[in-house]
């Protein structure tokens, strides 16, 4: 297998699926350019009429996909940060997310919003991480990849769906690297996956998180504590199955997240553990998440409320010994 970046992997997916099926088109903010490197070299490629800017509009740029999509295109909407979904809220969660069942399922809304989130240096309107906001909002799809196989894997799958999908990518993963299969490869939405198997907690972390949790493992490790890390990989529809089952063996559970704590995706996970794997938790339910106030632009400011490698050990430490 190859390895590439995050990045690449994003662009090996989108040339993949255009090559595939001439009912994908690309547009958004800058993707002619691929202000990230993800979309670099496709409208070159493909042509103006496949790859193309548009307007600074978020509702527009969404509602226009929700509108090709009607008519039988595949349109693939960049908005260049996570953060402009709300810019774009009546077309993402009433158009997108609900029109299906509005109309009976008259037709499919098969689009992806691609949606760069998290990072630090970029403020408090460009760096949030909305997932929990997807998971919480009806016929929207959440796609969260961590490593640059997911992210090929994945893309290329929410593209063949039929209902919209609102895809993450972390802007501190574009230049990770990692092996990609090549030639077809999909991961299928609602299946995660486990990093690192153990015995003592389960860490349930996601895209930059995911870093940091499997470095504080390793760290834990080495002091007797062998942490089982799970990868959500989707956020809807959600595995809850296997990290109910990691609970039962572990009997303690540490959900970190780039979000904001008050009723984020940790909420959700904890809810889920009490009603279906109470009896199995030994210790007290822990949640690491961004405090309810807005990300600040400075970097040591960020390092402040973003959960750190550091914290999370203390932490996980702290829970189990």
């Amino acid at each position: 297998m190859a390895v590439i970046t995050y990045s690449q992997a994003i662009n090996q997916a989108l040339v993949e699926e255009m090559e595939r099926d001439d009912r994908v088109i690309l547009y958004g903010e800058d993707v002619a350019i691929g202000i990230f490197g993800a979309t670099g070299g496709l409208r070159e490629r493909y042509g103006g009429d496949r790859v193309f800017n548009t307007p600074i509009s978020e509702p527009l740029i969404v509602g226009s996909a929700v509108g090709a999509a009607m008519m039988g295109l595949r349109p693939v909407a960049e908005l260049q940060f996570a953060d402009f979904i709300f810019t774009a809220g009546d077309e993402v969660f009433l158009k997108a997310g609900m029109w299906r069942f509005m109309h009976g399922g008259a037709y499919t809304l098969p689009l992806v919003v691609r949606a760069p989130s998290g990072g630090a240096g970029f403020g408090p309107e460009h760096s949030a991480c909305p997932e929990a906001y997807i998971m919480h909002s009806p016929g929207l799809l959440c796609a969260v990849p961590s490593t640059p196989a997911d992210a090929k894997g994945l893309l290329k799958q929410a593209i063949r769906l039929d209902n919209p999908v609102i895809f993450f990518e972390h802007k501190s993963l574009y230049g990770t690297r990692g092996e990609v299969p090549d030639g077809e490869y999909v991961v299928p939405f609602g299946k995660a996956v486990v990093r690192r198997e153990g015995d003592a907690v389960t860490i349930v972390a996601w895209q930059n998180m995911l870093r940091r949790v499997l470095a504080a493992a390793d760290r834990l490790a080495a002091d007797g504590i062998e942490a089982e890390v799970i990868d959500p990989r989707t956020l809807n529809p959600f595995d809850r199955e296997t990290i109910i089952e990691s609970v039962k063996k572990t009997g303690a559970c540490v959900v970190v997240e780039e979000g904001y704590r008050t009723l984020g995706v940790g909420a959700e996970i904890a809810a889920t553990l009490m009603e279906h794997a109470f009896p199995y938790l030994d210790k007290p339910m822990r949640r690491l998440a961004i405090p309810d106030v807005p990300i600040a632009t400075a970097r040591h400011f960020v390092d402040r409320i973003v959960p750190t490698e550091d914290e999370i050990y203390r932490e996980v430490k702290a829970l189990v010994g």
